[in-house]
């Protein structure tokens, strides 16, 4: 059957950050600034993605805001016909810089929060100061008009801080708020002792979400993301394997989700060479986990199978190293056990593990090892 097109787009636009967050849902291997994409070649590929179907264009990175040419993507993308969304920490971005974003017709603003108090965040992120900048940069979006959404990622050392995070979003005029606990791909995964959530946590999480979503109703949409490995059921990961959007890495890997690289036998079209409508109804790795065709028999015979379609493959990867096994947050897969007992494990290490902080491009491979 062939696929419905995409709704929306994530372009990594840069690996470059100033924060070095340990949770960093980047490779270990980060792209260098003179691998990136130039501008005509992201203005091409929004173009393209606007003819495929694309409604939603998510610009990240890293962070976006280091790119110099950025309000002449947001135009570039605007002018294609796509809503623009800015994934930023708010590091980079001054009040000026946000006025030529609005003048280039930006939608939309997620602000990610790293904690509620400078003392976390600025550790967490790895930037003395970045709380502080990030409140500013907070006043300057609102004062502009930009709506708002707060992205807070949670983990061990900070969960406790969840309640604080959802007064934040109200105080500095959110209309949305992400809780998302973290998820074990790119530098989290290396860091699992240090971020792992028990499971007390992941409860007390769920707990605090459905109590706000009740009393702030009409105030403030709360998106959630639980702890994976807390759970007994997989999440739909990406909506399904594509089946709604589509990344570009910041030298133009075209992929199904931000972690397909991890499985080693995905072959990836590069948006340099191929089109994005080639690419998303014909490329290899957009084809390998479609539908439900690939599935193991425990995925095949379940009712669920076209409710989760089959949970994360990336995750099926990290954690049983097979990519085509049953996501081992379900509680039918043969490694559930196994996962709940490591998730035990890396939750017990306690909080004076040492993370291991996201490394500028080059200096990477070698924090890798």
């Amino acid at each position: 059957m062939t696929p419905k097109p995409p709704i929306a787009m994530l372009a990594e636009l840069t690996h470059r950050c100033p924060l070095s967050c340990p949770y960093c849902s980047n490779p270990l291997e980060l792209a260098r600034m003179d691998q990136e994409l130039d501008t005509q070649t992201w203005k091409r590929a929004f173009r393209q993605a606007a003819d495929l179907g694309v409604l939603q264009l998510h610009l990240s990175g890293g962070e976006p805001a280091v790119r110099r040419d950025l309000p002449d993507l947001v135009s570039a993308a605007r002018d294609a016909g796509l809503y623009t969304n800015l994934i930023t920490s708010g590091i980079g971005l001054n009040e000026k810089r946000l006025a030529e974003l609005d003048d280039a017709g930006l939608d939309h603003v997620q602000l990610s929060l790293q904690g509620t108090t400078p003392e976390i965040a600025d550790e967490i992120g790895g930037y003395k100061g970045g709380f502080k900048r990030k409140m500013q940069v907070a006043e300057w979006i609102g004062k502009i008009g930009f709506p708002l959404t707060l992205n807070a990622v949670l983990h061990r050392r900070n969960l406790h801080q969840i309640e604080r995070a959802l007064e934040i979003a109200l105080e500095i005029g959110a209309r949305r708020i992400e809780v998302a606990t973290v998820q074990f791909h790119g530098w989290a995964l290396k860091n699992r002792d240090a971020l792992m959530p028990t499971r007390e946590q992941a409860q007390e999480a769920i707990r605090i979400v459905n109590k706000a979503r009740r009393e702030l109703k009409g105030k403030l949409v709360i998106d959630f993301v639980p702890a994976d490995y807390h759970e007994q059921l997989p999440k739909r990961c990406m909506g399904g394997w594509g089946t709604t959007g589509l990344n570009i890495t910041p030298d133009g890997q075209v992929l199904p989700c931000h972690a397909a690289q991890t499985i080693p036998h995905l072959v990836f079209d590069n948006v340099r060479d191929t089109s994005l409508s080639d690419i998303w109804y014909n490329g290899s790795a957009f084809n390998a986990y479609r539908g439900t065709d690939w599935m193991p028999d425990t995925c095949m015979s379940c009712d669920r199978k076209e409710i989760d379609f089959g949970g994360c493959r990336c995750q099926a990867m990290a954690l049983t190293g097979d990519p085509n096994a049953t996501d081992p947050v379900c509680a039918k897969s043969p490694h559930h056990i196994k996962v709940k007992r490591q998730a035990h494990e890396h939750a017990a290490k306690g909080d004076d593990v040492p993370l291991t902080y996201r490394q500028p491009p080059g200096k990477a491979a070698e924090a890798a090892e």
